[in-house]
């Protein structure tokens, strides 16, 4: 393994990384998404924005998903095993900017590792901003040795040059000493080195939020799905905890002098949060009820305001975390409000369709060189929920318009409608069916 490699991997473990600001940002982005933002304290309390906002782009991305390989029944059976657990890495992928879906043969099968940008160094890219050089870190722990495996991946020319060494130590901060990788044993059967031959891009599928990298825009590293809003996001927290606070602030209490409590001066069996001692005479009697007014209708407008520019710079329609209740808006601001939302969903699922073809080639190509199959060309097919990305409504008043103006068919119409072959939308046309006139029985 390449010094310069082990010298990335060790400032890596100790914190010292030196990258472009996109490329280091997911450290941030993943404490915000496992609710460990910075700006958290007993005073500020976390809204689980970020978890939400990933959670719902994968969602919208991922419904009624549909996948298969047409003309390989092994490979697609592998392949489901990754269809299945698409939200689950989508949703990491958008969170943390993105995330490599890396094969591996396991036991005469193909499985698949879902790789998060902390186990990950980009080295280069290609002119294409594809990465063609990379080292994973995979850690295993045995006792109080910590055993980490470097796994290099590079692409030079044609030749794809897979490095593996493992190395052992005590301390999180650092690689430590050079190991064989026989130490662990599920790494035991792993070649130090391994050249595959006539290969013509990376042997992994790298899915990456579409969105632009505005923070390195030399980065071909993609960001977070709210790595826009952070400091809106901030403002949110901020601003429900006041409202906590003002719940919390208002709630009914009465104040009493402590002579008039008891005569041990001890509240009262199961109401110490209703009495507050003030363990002094009242001047108006012996005490006095605390009902201030809530001023939750002005905070929760400000919050509200808040989440609705969230959703802005995060692709959301109005309405996914906000109340739109609280605004007015028109028919025709909600409508561009969801086409937002649909554009958003329509860019996630083209880099993951993107992604997803990736790696079913390097799959093909590992299974050649490992399990000696061959390779073949594969029908992929892709089906996604149109009605989250189309405006349904519109489309059809247009297609109505069509056929009224005779631009198309009333049958394509139904075919596009009802999804019926061309045959069955004739028979369902009534001025084809039925005839001119009454029938009178008169031949």
């Amino acid at each position: 393994m390449d010094k310069t490699i082990i010298d990335l991997v060790n400032k890596r473990l100790s914190g010292n990384e030196i990258f472009g600001t996109g490329a280091n940002n997911y450290r941030l982005w993943l404490d915000m998404y496992r609710d460990e933002s910075p700006w958290l304290s007993a005073e500020t309390i976390s809204m689980g924005l970020p978890a939400s906002i990933a959670s719902e782009l994968a969602r919208l991305t991922t419904i009624e998903l549909k996948s298969e390989i047409a003309n390989d029944d092994g490979l697609n059976e592998d392949y489901q095993v990754v269809i299945d657990n698409a939200r689950t890495f989508v949703e990491y992928g958008l969170a943390l900017g993105g995330i490599i879906l890396k094969p591996y043969v396991s036991k005469d099968k193909l499985a698949v590792d879902y790789v998060t940008p902390d186990l990950f160094i980009p080295i280069s890219f290609n002119a294409s901003g594809d990465i063609d050089h990379i080292v994973f870190i995979d850690e295993y722990q045995i006792g109080d040795y910590i055993y980490r495996r470097l796994e290099e991946h590079d692409l030079t020319g044609e030749n794809y040059i897979i490095n593996n060494a493992a190395f052992r130590t005590k301390f999180e901060s650092t690689l430590g000493d050079k190991v064989d990788l026989s130490s662990v044993d599920k790494w035991s059967s792993l070649a130090e080195t391994a050249i595959i031959e006539n290969v013509d891009k990376p042997l992994f599928g790298y899915f990456k939020n579409p969105q632009a990298n505005n923070l390195d825009l030399t980065s071909p590293l993609g960001v977070s799905c709210y790595s826009r809003a952070t400091s809106l996001i901030q403002d949110a927290d901020e601003q429900y905890s006041r409202i906590l606070w003002e719940y919390e602030g208002s709630e009914l209490a009465i104040d009493a002098d402590i002579t008039a409590i008891k005569a041990n001066g001890q509240l009262p069996a199961g109401k110490e949060r209703l009495f507050r001692n003030l363990g002094l005479d009242q001047k108006d009697g012996f005490y006095e009820v605390f009902s201030p007014e809530i001023r939750d209708e002005s905070l929760f407008n400000g919050l509200n305001k808040i989440l609705m520019r969230i959703e802005f710079l995060c692709g959301l329609a109005y309405g996914t975390i906000s109340d739109v209740q609280l605004v007015t808006k028109t028919a025709e601001e909600i409508k561009a409000s969801k086409q937002r939302s649909y554009s958003t969903v329509v860019d996630i699922q083209k880099a993951l369709q993107k992604a997803l073809v990736d790696l079913v080639d390097s799959m093909l190509v590992l299974r050649n060189f490992y399990l000696n199959k061959p390779i073949i060309e594969p029908e992929i097919s892709f089906e996604f929920d149109d009605s989250l990305i189309v405006d349904t409504q519109t489309e059809q008043a247009i297609r109505l318009q069509e056929v009224a103006a005779g631009l198309i068919k009333p049958e394509e119409y139904l075919m596009w409608r009802y999804g019926v072959t061309e045959k069955i939308a004739r028979e369902m046309l009534p001025s084809i069916n039925e005839p001119d006139g009454p029938d009178d029985g008169i031949e």
